[in-house]
């Protein structure tokens, strides 16, 4: 049977996330979470939308990629089929030529999870590495430490406070609190919690938002900041360690994030807050 790319209605995008979900397990390697897609509803439904593409043969969902960017496509594939021929040609063949509607000429990017036979294919047709990123992971099974500060949960009423923590904490002008509105009207929101720490004044020091993807699944952190004035203080870990807690309480098996590896400090604040190195992962990178 034909393997078909498609790009999913407003409405189809819930297959998408259905097929995530069920391919997650703290077995599986650092890869797109359902809570990414969620995450992107920031941008709009229709955007959302937009950005999702899966491949699916015979009716069943093979693959699912989210384009992270209009040059960077984040993407995961069934664990039944990380070594399909056909599959593997078929993305190589999408991800390649710009008229099946994927990634533009010029320089490009694929983040793919370790072990698919796609990456041998991409290697051989000239495709190069990217910076290496590592990931991160925590087990849930047991309690989860107190957090050490005082954290809440954060609601419309708190979203400029939060939004205003992530723009000191990257330097940039997003989000904005347009953008957590809409994020938290997408449908997947269910499946998300925002959490604040609080200094000693009662403003927001560091925030997070956490993601399931069901019971028995790993939960993902995304995205997860210190404002500026409170760095080096303990809040990125008290802020991470509760956001494992939450996810914990939501049913997940694990809690994963993964950050460049030149992201020192990111890396010793996660490894603060109980999580383990994981072997470091690079994108797939066609020059211009």
């Amino acid at each position: 049977m034909t393997i078909v790319l498609g790009t999913p209605t407003v409405d189809g995008v819930g297959e998408a996330r259905a097929a995530l979900r069920e391919w997650q397990s703290d077995e599986a390697p650092m890869q797109l979470h359902p809570g990414d897609v969620g995450w992107n509803y920031r941008f709009g439904t229709a955007e959302t939308a937009w950005a999702v593409r899966t491949w699916s043969r015979g009716g069943r969902i093979l693959a699912v990629g989210m384009l992270d960017s209009p040059t960077l496509v984040r993407m995961t594939v069934a664990p039944d089929a990380f070594r399909d021929e056909e599959l593997a040609r078929r993305l190589v063949a999408d991800f390649s030529l710009p008229e099946r509607g994927v990634l533009p000429e010029g320089a490009v990017s694929i983040e793919a999870p370790p072990g698919l036979l796609l990456h041998d294919l991409l290697s051989k047709e000239g495709w190069g590495v990217d910076e290496p990123w590592t990931p991160l992971f925590r087990g849930l099974a047991e309690p989860v430490e107190g957090p050490g500060v005082r954290i809440e949960s954060m609601g419309s009423e708190q979203a400029q406070d939060f939004v205003d923590v992530l723009r000191s904490a990257f330097d940039t002008s997003r989000p904005t609190r347009e953008y957590w509105h809409a994020m938290s009207a997408g449908p997947f929101c269910a499946d998300a919690r925002c959490l604040g720490a609080y200094d000693d004044r009662g403003s927001v020091a560091a925030v997070v938002t956490v993601w399931s993807a069901g019971p028995g699944k790993p939960g993902l952190v995304e995205p997860m900041g210190v404002h500026a004035d409170h760095r080096g203080r303990g809040y990125g870990r008290a802020i991470t360690v509760a956001g494992a807690a939450a996810l914990r309480e939501m049913g997940s098996s694990s809690v994963r994030v993964c950050t460049p590896s030149s992201n020192v400090g990111a890396i010793a604040t996660y490894k603060a807050a109980g999580f383990q190195v994981r072997p470091e992962v690079r994108d797939r990178i066609r020059s211009a």
